[in-house]
This record gives structure tokens, sequence and C-alpha cells, in this order.
């Protein structure tokens, strides 16, 4: 136990990071001069990571990154009775996931921790003391019955509910004598004096009077847990703090959370506070929308680098506003001077339009259906389409690790979604798989729409008789028989619009039958479908052997 709090009070961590004097740049960033750059996130283990906390996250994240500095995850769990099982662990899996984790965190560890708040009790004890000692904090013994009576008083005359300071008058004799009955009473802050002001690094010049309109504070519970308002005091100078970017939210506490570091003698760190993520009307961004939640867009195929082009896309802070940015790219753009106070509206139907260009690459120019034994040549590095997102989707289809992540996650969705429905598992082979995802890639959100029951053709032989396709057309026989000739046609190449070519050719020596008649019934027979890709596209997405065994297979019915 000694070694414990030796540990707790005493904490590893950079010495170049606590105690010394801010630069000259105070007024600006505070990056060049003065201690190392250290930033946190610090959500609260009460719910799964949603995508304001993602924002919130980044913005730290590219900071750190860009600064050279360290981007830590700290998770704020004194509020026992609200902890959600699990989501300590969704936290940092989603910002893994997302592709920004953290250097030092409760699962990775580092010179700073604990970096779980309730493993951090004795420093919050520590500090706590020497505010009773120097008269800056004192114990409450209120019941809750009159702090209930004081807010509903407050209330019923329409003013905002505040503690009166009682206990802060009590003598020595009256808290010895009420210690005596209740040993651990809540511990009050002491809030007197005017407020510091403090130059926000958003907002700029901020001072908000808390003591003329807020009671004196409660920092530490008779449980000994921490409220917010001392533990990230404390847990932000004991870890070396160096910048706070949190929610706009917390910008009227910052006087309040300075006057607990000049009470208690510690140089406070660089403030920034980010515009609220609003929802596209204004409203804000709830928990109680399921679909904000981090783990829900990953069920659902989003890449992360999707999410995390959007909350940028959609607020401030980088050099450009852009589509299609790499990670890498968020790093070297962002410019803190440039988050504007206003909020980021969101406007999550826009996502599979974020989310197609990450997963489109490049189309490739063009596509050949071969006659040798490959059934299919594999596509070779083409021209960019022209968009500024697609230089980045290029960027993403010439990385071999990437794209080989790619097909392997499509595999094993065609294995959940059809299993033993499989007729010919040779669909599952990268290189077919390779080939729909290059096929498809202009028409998809993401990987999920590949196993919808209007791509299933692709993976499993629709059952079409052959009285449906008569329906369709009479010359059922012929039409089959003309494609079939043109499979079995003299050695070439035939791209997409080759093939269009050739069967446009087939039609127009039908008479009395329209060419979109003969590709109706042509899509059909290949996917059992009225609806879907060209005909053409069809073809070469399965591949000549394929496409011959499905149109004899109709014959035969």
């Amino acid at each position: 136990m000694a070694v414990l709090l030796k540990r707790l009070l005493h904490p590893r961590r950079p010495p170049e990071a606590l105690g010394r004097p801010l630069g000259r740049r105070e007024a600006s960033l505070g990056t060049h001069a003065g201690p190392a750059v250290r930033v946190r996130f610090a959500p609260s283990p009460t719910g799964f990571l949603h995508l304001g906390g993602l924002r919130t996250a980044l913005y730290n994240y590219v900071f750190a990154k860009k600064h050279g500095g360290s981007f830590i995850l700290r998770l704020e769990d004194t509020d026992q009775t609200r902890l959600v099982p699990g989501a300590a662990e969704n936290i940092e899996d989603m910002l893994e996931w997302a592709g920004i984790p953290p250097d030092e965190s409760p699962r990775r560890g580092g010179p700073a921790g604990p970096y779980l708040q309730s493993q951090r009790l004795a420093l919050y004890a520590q500090a706590t003391e020497a505010l009773l000692k120097s008269g800056a904090a004192y114990p409450c013994f209120c019941s809750p019955q009159r702090l209930e009576l004081l807010k509903r008083e407050a209330l019923r005359n329409h003013q905002t509910p505040r503690y009166d300071n009682r206990c802060r008058s009590l003598s020595e004799a009256q808290v010895a004598q009420k210690l005596a009955k209740d040993p651990k009473p809540p511990i009050r802050f002491h809030l007197e004096g005017e407020a510091p002001a403090f130059q926000d690094l958003v907002y700029g010049w901020n001072r908000h009077e808390v003591a003329s309109v807020e009671g004196d504070p409660v920092i530490l519970k008779s449980d000994g847990f921490p409220t917010y308002h001392l533990a990230c005091v404390v847990d932000d100078h004991h870890m070396g703090i160096s910048h706070v970017l949190r929610g706009s939210e917390w910008l009227v506490s910052t006087s309040k959370h300075l006057l607990l570091y000049q009470a208690l003698g510690w140089q406070p760190p660089h403030f920034a506070h980010l515009p609220l993520l609003l929802n596209r009307d204004g409203s804000k961004l709830s928990k109680r929308q399921g679909d904000i939640f981090l783990e829900h867009f990953a069920a659902a195929g989003f890449l992360p680098d999707a999410l995390l082009d959007i909350i940028t896309s959609c607020g401030s802070g980088f050099a450009e506003n852009q589509m299609g940015r790499t990670l890498p790219e968020l790093i070297s753009q962002f410019d803190l001077t440039r988050v504007t106070c206003h909020s980021a509206l969101l406007d999550l139907e826009k996502l599979p339009e974020f989310n197609s260009w990450k997963v489109s690459f490049f189309k490739p120019h063009p596509l050949h259906w071969g006659r040798g034994l490959s059934g299919l040549e594999m596509p070779v590095a083409g021209r960019s389409l022209g968009f500024p997102g697609r230089l980045h989707l290029r960027r993403l289809v010439s990385d071999e690790t990437q794209r080989r992540q790619l097909v392997g996650k499509l595999q094993a969705l065609v294995e959940e979604a059809f299993g033993s429905q499989l007729q010919d598992r040779n669909v599952l082979d990268a290189a077919y798989v390779e080939r729909i995802i290059l096929l498809r890639q202009g028409h998809i959100c993401h990987l999920q729409d590949l196993v919808s029951p209007a791509h299933s053709y692709l993976w499993t032989r629709p059952a079409v008789s052959r009285a449906q396709l008569g329906a369709i057309s009479e010359k059922v026989d012929i039409i089959a028989k003309r494609v079939l000739g043109l499979l079995e046609g003299p050695g070439m190449s035939l791209t997409q619009d080759m093939l269009n070519g050739e069967l446009k050719k087939l039609s127009e020596g039908l008479e009395g039958t329209k060419h979109s008649n003969v590709m109706k019934l042509l899509r059909v027979a290949l996917s059992g479908q009225l609806q879907g890709p060209p005909v053409a596209e069809m073809m070469l997405s399965l591949g000549p052997k394929e496409v011959r065994e499905r149109i004899q297979k109709v014959l035969s019915s």
C-alpha cells in the first residue's frame, strides 16, 4: 500500500512537462516555447464513444501529432453510479478502430498513470488536504434534504439554484463538533475574489465571475471520489497537460478551474474550447440517437476515414475545406487558430457519399474480359477520375495492404451472409472478390452493399425457369445461343464498352425484338432480377465460364 501511495503521489512523468514557465507566445498557441505538447481526451465511461467524442479526440490527436506531442486517454470514472459495463473498453477500442490510438491510456499504460480516475483517489485527497489547510476549502454538513429545499425555493422564485455557502462560516469548534458525528463530509471549494481572466485559444479573452452567480462547489464527495472540477485540475497538473482542448460547454467552468489552480499554486495549461458538433438542423447530438455511436458505423461497414472526413469537413480548423483527406493530411493542415466559434452542423445523410469516396479507389481503365484460361484479366492502374477526392482513393487502391484488407473483409461478409448457399466456393477467391470491388466501386456506399439481395447473384446462382424468360421474349433459344456463340468467339479481349457493342449487334439481328427486351432477358437469366447493373458489367463480373453455365442451365430447365 505504501508503494502504491508513493506512486500515486509522485507519478513518473516527463519533468519537462511540469512546472516550467510559459513562453512569450501565451497569447497564441504556446507551442514554441514552454512545455512539451501533451493533450488529453478525458471521456466518462457512462456510455459508448459517439461522434461528438470522436471529434474532440481527433482534434486533440491531430494537434498533438502536428507539434510532436503526446495524446493521452484518461477515463473519468468518478461517478461510479452511472458507469456502463464495457464502455471503458469500447472507448479505447473505437479510438484504435478510428486510427487515432492514444500514446498513453489505461490499456497502454504510460509514465503518468494510472489513467483511471478511480485509481487516483490519493492524489485528490492530497490536493483537498492542501486546500483545507490553506482555508480555500471547507467541509459541508448540510443534509440532502436542506440542499433540496434550497433548490426548490430557488426554482419557485425563478432563480438559478445555488448553495448559500452556509458551512463556509462555521468556526473550528463547530466543525470539530460536527466531524465527531459525520467524519466524512463532502468538501466545498471556497469561491472568492475576482476570477482571473484567461485567453482561450478559440474564444479569446474570457472571465466569468463564478462567485457572484454560483455557490461554493463540492470538490470531494463523502465517498472520497472527486467531482469533475477538482479531478480535471489535479490530473491535468500531475499528467503534465500543456493544452486542454475540450467542448465549449466547459468554457464557463474554466474560471472556476483557474481559481483552483491559483489556490493550489499550480501553473494552468492553455485552454482551447471547441464549438459543439450539432445535427444539421442545429439540434444537439444526443446519446439517445443510437446511430451516433461509433460501433453503429463500424457495424454498418463505414470506414473510419469517412467518419474523420465528415466531422472535420463540417467544421473549422483546417487550411483547406475539402473531402477525401487522409489522416496525415488532417494533421498537416490542422491549425488551431483557424477554429472558429461557430458550431459545426453535421449532415449524416452525406456520410455514404464520403464513404463511397473512401471505398471507391479509382476506376481502372479499362477492365478487360480476357479469352484465356484466367477468364478475366486483372485491371491495371489507370487514370484518375478527376475529382479531388479520387486522388486519395487512387492512393488507397495502390496500397497493397489496404486492398488485401478490403478483399478479406468482403470474403468474410460473403461467408457470413450466404454460407451453405454458396454453390461454388470459388466466388471466395481473392481475385474474383477484388474484381467485384473494382467493378462495383462506383455504385456502393460500403462493403455490406455487396452482400445485399441486389448483389446476391454475384455469389449464388439464381433459380430462373425457362418460362420466366419466355414471358419476356419468345426468342429465348435464339438469344441464348447467340450469347453462347459470343462467349466462344475468337480469342480477343473485351472491355465493358466492347461487350455492349457486341450485345447491341446481337439484338439488331433479331427482327421484331427490342434491344431492351434482350437486355432484360439476359439480366433475369444471369441474376434472377429485373433491375441491376448493365448486362455487360454483369458478364464481366461473373466471367465467361459462369455466364455460360447460367445460360445453359436455363436452356435445360
